[in-house]
């Protein structure tokens, strides 16, 4: 009995099927199509003293117009990753492509932050469809051998957004009126719709379960509830109402839909994947390294600009060395073949090790100016080509082919609760240090330095500030190298578990 169930959890064990014909170009159009909704999580950054100038508006109307998109996103990922399976993946990434067009025409031609809100929110619809679609698709298209390969490149265009977002929306903005850098994606849209209509095939689960809209309603509501949670701690204090009523009310959804889907015969998250030690250690990994990466990487934009003095397109324009690196390794096949050859469990830990000494030299190496970023870049570069394919390669072949969905919205969705917790935690690190050695009122960089009453005044609250960032890049290259080892070790039982 416990053999015949072990078969029928990894990925392994699925007989082997060729894989379709046109892969690689199927490839090339859904990473164009990650890509998009990839683009759009970072260009409205730059675009904000446009819209607070042309719109009138608020501080809270822009905290929505960032965060509604975001929350949308998170809250779906798992929902639409269950539906993908259910109902088929070539029509949710249709449906998302779609739906991303829509959203993006609607807050181009915005004039107003209410209609601008609502389409970022319509955005999010349809970027949670695409997150979602898309890996799930390699998995069924490409043969169990190279999907590290195609995973690996699947993940260098993650990279190449983060990269690219501020450059296009820096230029968009530089030539153009604000709503351009939602219009540019009108074309693109259209391209991947044609693309996927004609290209991609058609896959979905073998047998058709009862949607489990119960499940799906919970997961949504607890998951954006918690994102929020942690979007708003920073700024309103971890200890508000606010905070601590919506953190309250994931935790009660979140256990009341593990309940559920422990209860019932169709669950959309069956939580017997977490009985399986590769998908379990793969998830804690991925958790503690994407709150080390996601917190990090939020910081180094200000690293470079308060303490090294760039402005906002040179920092861009200085942090493509990191997915340069990535993608001329992913698409190389190097990272794959040197994967392969040093097996899942060391790939991963050799990777966080060569990403977590890439974060302390950033942190340490402030006094050589760029040349100790540069080297931190591409460590960091170098690490996340190794080891994030590898990471979610194991999530994904962790679970059955036909829950593919499924495991890529839980990717995404750890990815979401890292990057976010991340950022939340590791820049409360560097508030209380940048407080602990200034003893003044303000609350930012800017803020103090504008209060300073001299030149050496000035040095010192940049200083106190280039300290704190400092601490919070040591607490994230920790978290990521735990994550590493706790991935690497966990995985490394589960192989010898298996071979037992």
């Amino acid at each position: 009995m416990t053999t015949s169930r072990k078969e029928q959890v990894p990925l392994q064990t699925a007989p082997k099927v060729p894989g379709h014909s046109q892969r690689w170009l199927i490839l090339g159009v859904i990473c164009l199509a990650q890509l998009t909704v990839l683009l759009d999580n970072t260009v409205l950054n730059v675009a904000i003293p446009s819209l607070t100038r042309e719109m009138d508006a608020s501080t809270s109307d822009i905290q929505w117009m960032i965060n509604a998109y975001s929350l949308v996103q998170s809250g779906l990922l798992l929902t639409a990753g269950s539906a993908a399976d259910r109902y088929g993946r070539k029509k949710l990434l249709i449906a998302g492509l779609a739906l991303f067009g829509v959203g993006s025409l609607v807050a181009g031609l915005a004039d107003s932050s209410a209609q601008l809100i609502a389409a970022r929110a319509g955005m999010g619809v349809g970027g949670a469809l695409l997150l979602t679609t898309t890996l799930a698709v390699v998995m069924q298209i490409f043969t169990p051998e190279e999907q590290p390969k195609a995973i690996g490149i699947w993940s260098a265009v993650n990279a190449l957004g983060f990269a690219t977002g501020p450059l296009v929306g820096g230029f968009m903005l530089n030539h153009f009126w604000w709503g351009a850098i939602f219009l540019i994606n009108l074309p693109v849209a259209a391209l991947g719709l044609v693309a996927v209509v004609a290209l991609v095939p058609e896959s979905k689960a073998p047998r058709g379960d009862r949607p489990d809209l119960l499940g799906a309603l919970l997961s949504t509501i607890g998951m954006a509830a918690l994102v929020y949670a942690i979007i708003s701690g920073p700024e309103h204090g971890w200890t508000s109402t606010r905070v601590l009523a919506t953190a309250g009310t994931a935790v009660v959804v979140l256990g009341v839909f593990a309940y559920w889907e422990s209860r019932i015969p169709y669950p959309m998250l069956d939580l017997h994947f977490f009985t399986n030690r590769r998908f379990t250690g793969a998830v804690a990994g991925a958790v503690l390294i994407t709150f080390g990466m996601g917190g990090a990487l939020f910081l180094l934009t200000q690293h470079l600009q308060f303490v090294l003095g760039y402005g906002p397109l040179e920092a861009g324009l200085r942090t493509a060395p990191l997915a340069l690196t990535v993608v001329v390794l992913n698409f190389s096949g190097l990272a794959a073949k040197w994967a392969a050859r040093l097996g899942a469990p060391v790939a991963i830990a050799l990777g966080m090790t060569v990403m977590a000494a890439g974060l302390v030299s950033i942190a340490t190496l402030t006094g050589h100016g760029y040349a100790g970023t540069l080297l931190g870049l591409l460590l960091i570069g170098a690490g996340t080509a190794v080891g994030t394919p590898v990471m979610a390669h194991a999530i994904m072949s962790s679970i059955p082919p036909e829950k593919a969905g499924v495991g890529a919205g839980i990717n995404g969705t750890l990815a979401e609760f890292g990057n976010g917790l991340g950022v939340a935690v590791l820049g409360a690190v560097l508030n209380a240090r940048f407080a602990a050695l200034i003893p003044v009122a303000a609350s930012s960089l800017p803020a103090a330095i504008a209060e300073a009453g001299s030149e050496q005044e000035r040095v010192r609250v940049t200083e106190a500030f280039a300290s704190g960032l400092e601490s919070s890049q040591l607490v994230g290259a920790g978290a990521v190298l735990l994550g590493g080892l706790v991935a690497a070790l966990l995985l490394r039982r589960a192989e010898r578990g298996e071979s037992a």
